[in-house]
């Protein structure tokens, strides 16, 4: 009875100084976070990126349907006048009809490829510049390790430690001086 007396207390002790540890290290350690999706979405050149993208991506999607309707009147024509054609204009219209389906799948693919570039490539331009500014933000507020909630998975975080309005702030005012 009495060992088990003894490990109880012993168990407490060390529970509190764990507590007691752990307590201390929270209090001297500063951690932010930055949202890099807010930031892109509300920065000047974030909106700029998203535009860019918007916009070739709707002339893209426009393309694909002037080629979707190249395809339906190909279809209509081949239809409509099949029993009234050769055989060697039904070959004939059969052939451009493949081609202009082929044509629409290829442009389709290297499209959809030429966005993801160009999403990759304009993201990591807006990144490139934040991070000395969110480096540059961490300093001056003595920041141990700030995260990025894009990517870090959290669920819950105090909101005092975000800083993502004052990274838009400086983002916008860094390439309002370059204008």
């Amino acid at each position: 009875m009495k060992k088990r007396s003894i490990r109880i207390s012993l168990t407490l002790v060390l529970f509190i100084t764990a507590m007691f540890s752990l307590s201390f290290a929270q209090q001297t350690s500063k951690i932010g976070v930055v949202n890099s999706q807010e930031v892109l979405e509300k920065s000047e050149e974030g909106k700029n990126a998203i535009a860019r993208l918007q916009e070739k991506d709707r002339s893209n999607q426009g393309k694909l349907t002037k080629l979707d309707e190249e395809i339906r009147q190909i279809e209509t024509k081949l239809n409509t006048q099949r029993l009234t054609l050769t055989n060697e204009a039904i070959i004939q219209m059969s052939s451009d009809l493949d081609r202009k389906r082929t044509e629409r799948k290829r442009f389709a693919e290297d499209s959809l490829r030429e966005i993801q570039d160009l999403r990759l490539r304009l993201f990591n331009k807006v990144q490139s510049e934040l991070l000395p500014i969110i480096e540059q933000i961490g300093k001056e507020k003595n920041m141990e390790i700030i995260l990025d909630l894009a990517n870090s998975g959290a669920i819950y975080f105090n909101p005092s430690i975000d800083l993502t309005a004052d990274v838009i702030k400086r983002y916008d005012a860094s390439k309002a001086k370059t204008k």
